[in-house]
């Protein structure tokens, strides 16, 4: 049985959220056929990478990516490292022969992006992206039906991304709120799900119309002092799509009481279709002893947001933020990739949905800059 070592460049969040994907597919695909091994991790200190590697079962640890990108003991590289650093990693481990797994967004812009989807395709090597919202039950679903035309023509749609994250201006910005390292800003952390998301279901944009907001202009850097901030925290997108659809697409790190909150609705000729990533984390209750009067008084159910707020020591892992059932999308999207691998097929999503998601959010932030409507296809990398 073929066993894929993989080499994970990076170990935040996502990289323990790909490790125990890797870890677990065995319990979720028992029949793969394969296997995987934690071949090396590598990240920017020795405790941390050491840490990784004994925690989890690595079996090299470094501070050198190069080490494992070069590595004949490593198969596949997968990147979860900031936005800044995916393109030059991608160039190094297409040059090296590697397959990978690269988290979202691809890359910092349009033109790096083009770049190495062409590289890639033109390595033969499998290249796939992280959407791992396409990888949920109710989206799986959801493309079947529209597949099988129970939705009809599409009309419109809303799409929309909120975190409150960056909602408490006294909160220290983090890299992913630093255009300097992230490239961008909420578009390129949480828009990219969103617009990968709408083109699956919804089909390539046309054009798009922007506006983007900063709500703390001056917050706390990452050093503790003050910080002008220099990416938006806010991007709303109104969208005409090639198959005459229009919609909305909203990305936001400022919505006040809200968790993970991914929302699409979707509107045909012939049906219509709703999600929630944070509908499996929602406990609703009702309390008979509220007053009923005057007009139902304060009768009625609550949501309470449970999420992913387990009893201690649970409820770290992935977030306490995050859904239930959040972890089986990376589980899922893994497997698919490994499976491509193994069957010579091109995985799904891969680069080219990657770069496409780029070519959109780069017509957005030229929209939001020049006031004007920009069509997707005007867009050229160049």
């Amino acid at each position: 049985m073929k066993t894929y070592r993989i080499g994970m460049i990076g170990f935040g969040s996502m990289g323990k959220a790909h490790t125990y994907a890797l870890k677990n597919l065995p319990f979720y695909y028992p029949s793969l056929g394969f296997g995987t091994e934690l071949g090396g991790v590598c990240t920017k200190t020795v405790e941390k990478a050491n840490y990784a590697s004994e925690t989890f079962g690595f079996k090299k640890a470094t501070t050198n990516e190069d080490e494992l990108i070069y590595s004949p003991d490593i198969d596949i590289i997968d990147i979860c490292t900031p936005n800044n650093l995916h393109f030059g990693t991608i160039m190094k481990a297409l040059d090296a022969g590697k397959h990978i797994y690269c988290e979202k967004p691809m890359c910092i812009s349009y033109a790096e992006a083009k770049a190495a989807k062409e590289k890639a395709e033109a390595s033969g090597l499998k290249c796939g992206m992280v959407f791992n919202n396409r990888h949920m039950a109710p989206i799986i679903r959801a493309k079947q039906l529209i597949s099988d035309g129970r939705l009809g023509r599409i009309l419109s749609f809303s799409a929309v991304y909120y975190h409150s994250s960056a909602a408490d201006v006294n909160k220290k910005a983090g890299w992913k709120q630093n255009r300097d390292i992230c490239g961008g800003g909420v578009l390129f952390v949480l828009g990219s799900h969103v617009i990968a998301l709408v083109t699956y279901l919804c089909g390539e944009t046309y054009e798009v119309s922007a506006i983007s907001q900063i709500a703390y202009p001056t917050r706390t850097g990452m050093n503790g002092e003050k910080w002008q901030t220099n990416a938006d925290e806010a991007f709303y997108m109104l969208c005409r799509m090639k198959n005459g659809a229009v919609g909305n697409i909203t990305a936001s790190k400022v919505h006040t009481g809200t968790n993970d909150d991914v929302n699409i609705e979707i509107y045909g000729e012939k049906g219509a279709i709703k999600y929630s990533l944070m509908e499996p984390g929602w406990l609703y209750f009702y309390d008979a002893e509220r007053a009923g009067e005057p007009i139902g008084g304060e009768r009625g159910f609550t949501r309470i947001e449970c999420g992913g707020r387990f009893p201690a020591p649970g409820g770290v892992f992935p977030s306490p933020k995050a859904p239930v059932g959040w972890l089986m999308g990376h589980v899922t999207s893994y497997m698919n990739f490994l499976t491509a691998i193994d069957r010579g097929e091109n995985p799904t999503p891969d680069f080219s949905d990657g770069a496409y998601v780029q070519r959109v959010m780069e017509a957005g932030y030229r929209s939001a800059e020049t006031h004007s409507f920009v069509k997707v296809d005007d867009i050229k990398g160049v």
